[in-house]
């Protein structure tokens, strides 16, 4: 199978081409290597890769690159591109979204429409929902965003709808579940709170630590990109990791891992939405995704890297459920 990774650079996507290419496929990583965070991590990310013959790294903005010859022979366009982060998109910064999530997606899906790629997947996010009507949430529920991050990301879910129902053109949006585990993005939570917890410094906490999320291990991620490939499923889908817990009840787990560390509570940020939970009844019938990592050792993981800067085998065995 040949494969197109865009956002190959990032936290998710090299993951999944190093997924991709120990399965035997040819793969293809697109990555302009933004400033969001410090460029030098994500160069990290792929440097394993760059030896493998058959592995490609393109660096390319996906707004000024032709992407027609570079998708065509696809049989999977993986676009996982774009700008991430919920506080940061308010104000003048929205500009850069609508750039990175909207536009670009739109150009992604012009050029798979000329040459028909046998799926094109697109990671959507949980940010789609807001603050949900009911937990867990399936699909059918409304999506109402209360962040511009996740105004853009359902606009770009959307042109991936219209697309497939217009011009037939097999497209797949996964809404993904707060994701989590070695090589996260410095700026997201877990990885704030791991760099804490092993230098021994306070971790802030934003709200009352009950808010909860939809804790998604990346190697679980993975196992749904590629999956939902391997199916006839089109349309959108959640990928969650069946194990919603509180920011505290995820602090306690890390203490127990780490030893005490302090916490430092500070005002709840705008945009933030109090929990999440994964109904992912439709992805475990249409593409047989079942999240195997659970929590504790997700966690483990990423402390183990912290400590030693090493990404472990990915774990396959769930011990918390």
């Amino acid at each position: 199978m040949r494969a197109v990774v865009t956002g190959a650079a990032g936290f998710i996507g090299s993951h999944l081409c190093a997924r991709l290419l120990a399965d035997g496929c040819e793969v293809v990583g697109v990555d302009v290597l933004t400033d969001t965070y410090d460029p030098r991590l994500k160069k990290r990310n792929v440097a394993a890769l760059l030896g493998r013959r058959t592995f490609t790294f393109l660096r390319a903005d996906l707004l000024h690159t032709p992407l027609a010859p570079l998708l065509d022979g696809a049989d999977a366009v993986y676009h996982l591109a774009g700008q991430p982060g919920v506080r940061t998109s308010w104000g003048a910064e929205f500009a850069t979204y609508v750039h990175r999530n909207v536009l670009a997606t739109h150009a992604v899906l012009e050029a798979a429409r000329a040459v028909r790629p046998r799926k094109l997947v697109y990671a959507s996010s949980s940010s789609v929902y807001g603050d949900a009507a009911r937990y867990p949430t399936g699909e059918a529920l409304r999506p109402r965003p209360v962040s511009p991050y996740g105004v853009t990301k359902l606009s770009g879910e959307q042109l991936c709808e219209v697309y497939r129902t217009a011009f037939g053109l097999p497209t797949v949006s996964l809404r993904l579940f707060t994701v989590y585990g070695p090589r996260q993005r410095p700026d997201m939570a877990f990885a704030r709170l791991v760099d804490a917890a092993v230098r021994g410094e306070p971790f802030t906490v934003y709200g009352d630590g009950e808010q909860s999320r939809d804790f998604t291990y990346v190697a679980d991620v993975v196992e749904a990109l590629c999956r939902v490939v391997r199916s006839d499923f089109t349309g959108v889908a959640n990928v969650g990791g069946g194990c919603r817990v509180s920011l505290n009840g995820a602090i306690a787990v890390l203490r127990s891992l780490t030893g005490p560390f302090d916490v430092v509570r500070a005002e709840r940020a705008p945009g933030d939405v109090r929990h999440t939970a994964a109904d992912i009844s439709l992805s475990r019938a249409a593409f047989g995704y079942r999240p195997r990592v659970g929590l504790r050792e997700g966690l483990a993981a990423m402390v183990d890297q912290a400590r030693h800067g090493r990404v472990p085998v990915p774990l396959h065995e769930r011990s918390d459920r």
